[in-house]
């Protein structure tokens, strides 16, 4: 069992802003897909998780993994690496361990921005696009209420070629 501590605070406010950018990135998208290129909601959501899919796995991917040995508690001695290369390489043994007053602090933190970071993601990639429909079905209805005005059509995908002006 590990206490909640400043380092794994720090782990959890860095780990808000990876998130919340992501969340930023794929709604700005989705709302740039619908502008510019003419997407209907739905459409523009799936593409939008399409097209960012891949980036926002790999942030995940290669921050959890590149914590991992921090998180293990895997050591070694930079200070005789630096200072002693040669005395570092043969007693390899002696200068890489587990444990240790680092892991002691930096463990909590990596811990913490790991398990965040996985769920985080799996909020990014499904519960921002369904919440993202939800308001915008929302202010859509209320829209429609407050004006007594039809809501606007939804402008689908066009899948044909841009007409060329002769």
């Amino acid at each position: 069992q590990m206490a909640f501590g400043l380092m794994a605070f720090l782990g959890v406010i860095s780990l808000a802003g990876v998130v919340v950018n992501n969340a930023i990135v794929l709604i700005d998208y989705v709302d740039i897909l619908r502008e510019r290129d003419g997407y209907g909601l739905k459409e523009s959501l799936v593409q939008a998780g399409k097209v960012r899919f891949r980036p926002v796995i790999l942030t995940a991917v290669t921050t959890t993994l590149g914590l991992v040995p921090l998180a293990i508690g895997f050591n070694f001695d930079f200070i005789v690496l630096v200072g002693s290369p040669i005395e570092f390489f043969s007693n390899l043994g002696d200068y890489i361990y587990m444990g240790g007053e680092q892991a002691a602090w930096w463990g909590p933190m990596a811990i913490a921005v790991i398990v965040g970071l996985l769920f985080a993601t799996a909020l990014t990639l499904i519960l921002v696009p369904v919440l993202y429909y939800m308001f915008e079905k929302a202010r859509i209805r209320i829209s429609e209420l407050m004006y007594n005005k039809p809501a606007e059509e939804e402008m689908e995908i066009n899948y044909s070629a841009p007409e060329t002006v002769q």
